[in-house]
């Protein structure tokens, strides 16, 4: 019933940027919160970043003042800009958002993206 699109990963030198984004369609009612994780080979799955609906944001210690965690509620959709990277950011960046679905009830949901593969490497 919600369907996302992750889109913005790619290969990028050291110091530079990418900007991942993360659409979310189909019958939703709210989106509570809006994540960003990443997984790199042999280790577990991180948080990066999240922002709820009231613009509280968090992000990892090792990202804090390089990253940029956004979102736009009218088109249900979470930004990551991630300047200065370092080949430690390398992974697989996952988004996940958690909401009420705009049907009978309001149920809950939580989903998780497909991942984009971001490579820091000279």
């Amino acid at each position: 019933q919600v369907q996302f699109v992750e889109s913005g990963g790619g290969l990028v030198q050291p110091g530079g940027s990418l900007r991942l984004s993360c659409a979310a369609s189909g019958s939703i009612f709210s989106i509570l919160y809006m994540g960003w994780y990443r997984q790199a080979p042999g280790n577990q799955r991180e948080l990066v970043a999240g922002i709820t609906n009231g613009g509280i944001v968090n992000y990892a210690v090792a990202v804090k003042g390089r990253f940029i965690i956004s979102r736009d509620n009218a088109k249900n959709t979470s930004y990551l800009q991630m300047n200065s990277l370092k080949p430690e950011d390398t992974a697989v960046y996952y988004c996940t958002m958690k909401g009420n679905l705009a049907t009978k009830g309001r149920p809950e949901f939580i989903t998780w993206g497909q991942g984009t593969q971001v490579t820091v490497s000279s």
